[in-house]
């Protein structure tokens, strides 16, 4: 068995701060899942994190359930899914993590899981309600088979947990904004910053900012103290409204890098 000993993820963040672009697999479809990634690839996001539809979502909000489970309703399938992030890894470069509930990677088999997304070419994985007590014995697993496994941090997260996390997450962090859902927010909460300062004295892995990011405005400002922003159902929103990515993804880069 070959150990992969750095971080898979880690090389996309040498230089300046990053767009990671969410999408759900098999949403509208399959074979429209892969020209989106190929689309959002291209306009210059920097990672992909795809979803894998489940049922249980319970920290997404509704532009995100709504394709999950139109997904689920077209009979999209772990496997098509992995298949779909095997093929596209054949014509983009960009690295793509996944997301997926504890629940899918459980019932597949944990082992079987992160082998198979790892033979399909994944650079991470991301399991949201993953008990902490066990991503030690997943995060093996996933090295093993050279896949960063990435944490997350919430608003509530303990100092203590936070610690923990921020040794044990790889690749990067991923910080939660607010507590509730996910979703297109006007506002921000105001303790994004401070939040973000306090895991950057804990760590030197790169910190990522999820949940209500929804504008260039708002990806521009959080960048300029945490190394990425993850956007998703401002994304997903456009997809389901049959609307192009590109432009929305070019100008958040554009946002993020410091351009008017």
């Amino acid at each position: 068995m070959i150990l992969f000993e750095v971080d898979n993820l880690r090389s996309a963040f040498l230089r300046g701060k990053k767009l990671i672009a969410f999408v759900v697999a098999g949403y509208p479809s399959i074979q429209k899942s892969k020209g989106i990634i190929k689309e959002i690839a291209k306009s210059g996001a920097d990672i992909i994190e795809v979803g894998f539809p489940f049922s249980d979502s319970v920290a997404d909000g509704p532009v995100i359930v709504n394709a999950y489970q139109k997904a689920i309703a077209n009979n999209v399938v772990i496997c098509d899914c992995i298949n779909l992030i095997a093929e596209i890894k054949k014509q983009i470069n960009t690295p793509i993590v996944i997301m997926s509930s504890y629940s899918i990677v459980f019932n597949y088999g944990i082992e079987k899981f992160i082998k198979s997304v790892a033979k399909a070419n994944a650079d991470g994985l991301i399991i949201p309600d993953l008990p902490f007590e066990e991503s030690k014995f997943v995060s093996q697993i996933a090295k093993n088979n050279g896949i960063d496994l990435v944490l997350l941090v919430a608003p509530n997260t303990s100092l203590q947990r936070e610690k923990k996390i921020a040794v044990q997450s790889k690749g990067f962090i991923y910080l939660i904004s607010t507590t509730g859902t996910t979703g297109i927010r006007k506002k921000l909460s105001a303790t994004i910053k401070s939040n973000v300062l306090r895991l950057k004295k804990l760590t030197k892995k790169p910190i990522a900012v999820g949940f209500g990011i929804s504008n260039p405005k708002q990806a521009g400002e959080i960048t300029k103290y945490a190394d990425a922003v993850i956007v998703g159902s401002a994304i997903v929103k456009r997809i389901s409204e049959n609307k192009p990515v590109s432009g929305f993804i070019k100008e958040m880069k554009k946002e993020i890098n410091g351009k008017s």
